[in-house]
């Protein structure tokens, strides 16, 4: 594999890429990310990727990311690791506010830019989620941004996996329902399909974006206990898509369901017409 690292100048071997120890990328998780699927050495969905990480990158204070040399470093990316990636790949962009000092305050060195790639597997037809107690902070300054910042995740993704689940839900503090730790949820209720509304503090997913265009899916406010209503449910992700949802801790849900099961289809038809919605 061959990775882009602007410290390198630009495409070295995946055993030669590095960035500084200093980085505060490193020191104190202060960096964006994009995460986007790769179908066919092609990244999906590039242009709006490339949007949310301007905005993520606004958000935290840092510079404006360069939006033609990220794409280029991309292109470049993608070129040169089709054979090795295969049909599937996961990409992800990862921009940091660079060398800095062994604390919070940022240097003043250019800021860091990588993309690396790596060959996956189609996720199983259908998942099994936990909920977990820890809420999402929709008051945070990074409530819906990408950040590097991800140990809670981490921590919920780990105990989801202790479970024998592929991802663990979570409310935000007012005990509304609110995203997963790298997807965004969809549930049916009553014969309609909701979302929750970023006033929850979930992730603006770009997955989220176009189900919401393409599909008929509403957004609301929902408490958690939703889930236990929810006659069907999905997790939508870059990687994901629509994926339907069979297990919510040892309740088990219909997957695919009749709303769900059509409409995650109907996703995959539109997105595999169009690379760059």
């Amino acid at each position: 594999m061959r990775f882009w690292v602007s410290d390198a100048g630009g495409l070295v071997d995946a055993a030669d890429a590095r960035v500084s120890v200093l980085d505060h990328g490193f020191t104190v998780a202060d960096g964006v990310f994009e995460t986007l699927k790769v179908v066919h050495g092609t990244a999906f969905a590039l242009s709006r990727h490339l949007d949310r990480l301007e905005r993520s990158a606004a958000r935290m204070g840092l510079p404006i990311p360069h939006r033609d040399r990220v794409a280029a470093a991309v292109h470049e990316t993608t070129g040169a690791n089709r054979n090795e990636v295969g049909p599937l790949g996961r990409l992800r962009i990862t921009y940091t506010a660079g060398p800095g000092e062994l604390g919070s305050d940022r240097g003043e060195e250019a800021t860091t830019l990588v993309v690396a790639i790596a060959a996956t597997a189609p996720w199983p037809d259908s998942a099994a989620v936990i909920t977990v107690p820890w809420p999402r902070n929709e008051r945070s300054p990074l409530a819906g941004v990408k950040s590097t910042s991800y140990a809670e995740n981490v921590l919920a993704l780990s105990e989801a996996r202790r479970h024998g689940a592929s991802e663990a839900l979570m409310p935000d503090t007012r005990g509304r329902l609110c995203e997963g730790t790298g997807s965004n949820i969809l549930v049916v209720i009553d014969g309609v399909a909701l979302t929750p509304t970023l006033e929850t503090g979930c992730l603006p997913g770009i997955t989220r974006a176009l189900a919401l265009e393409w599909c008929d899916i509403e957004e609301r406010n929902l408490p958690i206990e939703a889930l236990w209503e929810a006659s069907e449910i999905a997790l939508m992700s870059s990687t994901r898509d629509i994926q339907p949802v069979h297990r919510v801790d040892d309740h088990a849900v219909a997957a695919p369901g009749p709303v769900i099961g059509p409409m995650a289809e109907a996703f995959r038809r539109r997105a595999a017409a169009d690379v760059d919605p």
